[in-house]
């Protein structure tokens, strides 16, 4: 187990009751927000989707903090796949400290491939809210402020002006992928952060995106 803050270490035996409680094919994964490109602390069953301790979040902004759904820290029966297209239902809720800043999440990733052939009589289990967000969107004022937190903490301030030209892409490159950039004014929060211009950021976005073609 990597290390772990204390407040969410206290979530460990949470994580171990759910996974214990739903069996081997529910997965629960505990994230440290203060690292985000490496926000996975714990997991258990982690067979589900493959999470390993060391890697960074994936659905939290596209499905959980933008999502119409999120409410009360948290975004209930939402439909993930893995890369080799395994179904999965997950539920993702934030976690504060004692000061109530956002510090980690907890999730729950339920394999649904075992079921899909008992839709029927599964129905309540299987109920998931599907969304995609493909464009920019005005966030709640609550999640702007945890985006732009993420933001401080993935370019990690105190260092910003030794990157380099490829660094920066890097950087922009795992933010697009996480979809940062589909909360609105995040594209001008990174360039300010960076000491770049807007057009530059888009620049970059337009070599990854020609990258991935």
């Amino acid at each position: 187990m990597a290390l772990i803050n204390k407040e969410l270490e206290r979530l460990i035996p949470v994580a171990n009751l759910i996974a214990k409680t739903f069996g081997k094919h529910c997965e629960v994964v505990i994230h440290d927000l203060s690292h985000p490109q490496s926000s996975v602390v714990y997991t258990v069953n982690n067979i589900v989707t493959g999470r390993e301790v060391g890697q960074g979040f994936d659905h939290l902004v596209k499905q959980v903090l933008l999502s119409k759904k999120f409410k009360d820290d948290c975004s209930v029966n939402y439909m993930t796949k893995t890369k080799d297209g395994k179904k999965i239902k997950s539920s993702t809720a934030l976690i504060r400290d004692s000061k109530g800043k956002v510090i980690g999440a907890l999730c729950v990733n339920y394999d649904l491939d075992v079921y899909l052939n008992f839709k029927e009589v599964f129905e309540d289990l299987l109920y998931v809210e599907e969304q995609v967000i493909d464009e920019e969107v005005e966030p709640f004022p609550n999640v702007a402020e945890i985006v732009d937190d993420l933001i401080d903490k993935i370019i990690e301030m105190d260092g910003v002006d030794e990157l380099k030209r490829k660094d920066k892409i890097e950087l922009i490159r795992f933010m697009e992928k996480k979809g940062i950039f589909l909360m609105k004014g995040a594209i001008d929060k990174v360039a300010e952060k960076l000491g770049i211009s807007k057009v530059t950021v888009y620049s970059y976005l337009d070599i990854i995106k020609k990258e991935g073609e």
